[in-house]
């Protein structure tokens, strides 16, 4: 059986690891530099790819997530929380805000919520690929993902400062 090259399609190879790298590190010269890192080892090692142990996505990520954990020991980065300005009245401010909001939520995930939420949404790998490189199940990936994901719409929307329902008495009538 002829050897799968991992790396046959290089430019989806290098925009996945970035989407994955900047999820967990931010845009920029870091996610950059692990990228560069990652796919560097990857046609170092490219030889020792198994197609049976699963597909090219996930066997480049899990070198991204080891060359990330490398990349966190070597600089000890402190996380760090986006504030959010009061108000923005520029669209592209808007959507500014609104990202620093996610970032500030996903800072806030515990560890494995944000590692589930960056393979999925920065790697742009599914379930089944999340899985694998995990060694769980689907279903419990899809579950923590669903929680994962309820627990940031919690953080960044809202809260509705009128409820629906309010327990109040009879409107008071003067003169009675």
């Amino acid at each position: 059986m002829a050897r799968q090259d991992p790396l046959a399609n290089p430019e989806e190879a290098v925009r996945r690891v970035y989407a994955y790298a900047a999820y967990r590190l931010g845009d920029g010269a870091e996610a950059e530099d692990v990228t560069s890192a990652t796919i560097e080892r990857a046609l170092r090692y490219r030889s020792s790819y198994d197609s049976g142990k699963g597909d090219p996505a996930a066997w480049l990520v899990g070198i991204a997530r080891r060359t990330i954990d490398e990349h966190y020991r070597r600089q000890a980065l402190a996380e760090t929380v986006a504030t959010v300005p009061e108000r923005a009245d520029d669209p592209f401010e808007d959507r500014s805000v609104e990202r620093l909001a996610l970032a500030g939520a996903v800072g806030r995930l515990d560890p494995r919520e944000r590692e589930l939420v960056a393979l999925r949404y920065g790697a742009d790998l599914t379930a089944r690929q999340i899985a694998e490189l995990l060694g769980q199940r689907t279903n419990t990936v899809e579950v923590a993902l669903h929680r994962a994901l309820a627990r940031l719409r919690a953080m960044v929307e809202p809260a509705d400062p009128e409820p629906a329902v309010r327990k109040q008495g009879p409107p008071a009538v003067e003169g009675v």
